[in-house]
């Protein structure tokens, strides 16, 4: 089994940062790509930001230039840097983790995070 535990999230006046984190723990043999995806009251889920095994990323162009999506292979964990907030960014933010549970996995799964609120104030 596989758990997911985001965090990071809060209230940020308008040009402030946050930092999400995402964490997975459990039978983990590895995590191939890992995506940040957000959801703003009464709109679709957006995806933001993602990142592949080997650390190749892409951005939004929503995000591009104030967003970073990192990660770290030891820690099982991948990192939002959020940067010059603005209040269109207030959103629950999700990271989707495509992981693969052994060796004889060869499918992967993926798995969802609780999710984490970022609300930005003008």
């Amino acid at each position: 089994q596989v758990h997911l535990v985001e965090s990071g999230g809060g209230l940020v006046q308008a040009g402030g940062s946050l930092r999400l984190s995402c964490a997975a723990s459990g039978s983990i043999f590895s995590i191939d790509a890992v995506s940040w995806y957000r959801q703003a009251p009464g709109k679709e889920r957006e995806l933001i930001a993602g990142i592949t095994e080997d650390g190749t990323s892409r951005l939004a162009d929503s995000v591009k230039g104030r967003f970073a999506i990192s990660r770290d292979n030891a820690k099982n964990t991948s990192y939002l840097e959020m940067n010059n907030l603005k209040p269109e960014d207030t959103a629950v933010y999700y990271c989707n983790v495509d992981i693969f549970s052994s060796e004889y996995d060869y499918e992967g799964s993926e798995y969802w995070g609780q999710g984490t609120q970022v609300t930005v104030s003008s």
